[in-house]
């Protein structure tokens, strides 16, 4: 088993800490914030990331809604599942469903970003859920086309079995400049403390390795299938320099589903609610509004 980042440690200044506890969910124990009052706003973040994401955009919403944002298996200070499974994105979205019902929470609206998107797509058409509606920020829903579909799970796979590749990752992304380079390559330009945050992350052979053990059991063929049946009003935000999914996915998901909204955020890239979190946050009441999902007045 990897080293995961520690509570106590890398934990130990973070973003929003008073609003965290852990919660013993069957085999995994995971950390989750809750902040706010009002109908409930479900946080969920993608690929490689944890709740730190959500830092300044957080405790905006809070204004509005009882917001709660979970850190993914394996992410952050969750812990990791046992076997590839739980991994998966119906493994990631029946665990999940898990939590909240321990929880005792039925979400009024849910946000996604990137894989958290697909996550909280499986979960609305598995009906564990039934939101007002589902936002998509920059959301990867569909599988990857050509040459980077046929090599992109293969090569995680390969990843996910060699024991030493996240160690190496992790020691790769300590050295001075690698994660900013990782952040650069997204479209969008954080401030260092943005930054110093994924670090943290990153070094951490754990949590590479659920990224990683993510990327390899992620299947988005099923997802394509059943996404014409998504009866939960599915609105798109779309970052014009995200630079990790393409905004043209917008359109392959509106062929799909042509009852999708998409709405484009100038200027910022795939981490948009990280740069500019008020912008994202106005969108979102936007959309809760439209939606009749309203905070206290």
């Amino acid at each position: 088993m990897h080293q995961k980042p520690e509570w106590d440690n890398e934990g130990r200044d973070w973003p929003n800490r008073d609003a965290s506890r852990f919660i013993a969910v069957g085999d995994l124990r995971w950390h989750v914030q809750q902040l706010g009052a009002g109908p409930i706003l479900l946080l969920v973040h993608g690929t490689g990331s944890a709740t730190h994401s959500w830092r300044d955009l957080a405790p905006l919403l809070a204004q509005d809604f009882t917001v709660i944002a979970p850190d993914l298996p394996g992410h952050g200070f969750t812990a990791s599942p046992k076997g590839d499974e739980g991994l998966s994105l119906p493994g990631m979205a029946a665990s999940l469903s898990a939590l909240l019902n321990t929880m005792g929470v039925t979400p009024d609206l849910v946000l996604g970003h990137s894989a958290g998107a697909a996550i909280l797509a499986r979960m609305c058409l598995d009906h564990c859920i039934a939101p007002r509606a589902l936002i998509s920020e920059n959301g990867a829903l569909l599988p990857l086309r050509g040459i980077a579909g046929h090599w992109f799970a293969p090569a995680a796979r390969f990843f996910a079995t060699h024991p030493l590749i996240p160690k190496f990752f992790a020691w790769r992304a300590g050295i001075a400049g690698g994660v900013q380079d990782l952040v650069d390559s997204t479209g969008s330009r954080l401030d260092q403390r943005g930054v110093d945050l994924y670090r943290r992350l990153v070094v951490s052979p754990g949590h590479v390795a659920a990224a990683i053990g993510m990327m390899a059991n992620w299947d988005l063929d099923a997802l394509e299938r059943d996404l014409p049946r998504l009866t939960t009003p599915l609105v798109m935000l779309v970052a014009e320099r995200d630079s990790t999914v393409s905004p043209a996915e917008a359109r392959r998901v509106r062929a799909v589903l042509p009852s999708v909204e998409v709405e484009t955020i100038p200027a910022l890239g795939h981490l948009a609610h990280e740069e500019e979190p008020a912008t994202v946050a106005a969108l979102i009441r936007g959309i809760a509004g439209r939606f009749g999902v309203r905070g206290p007045q």
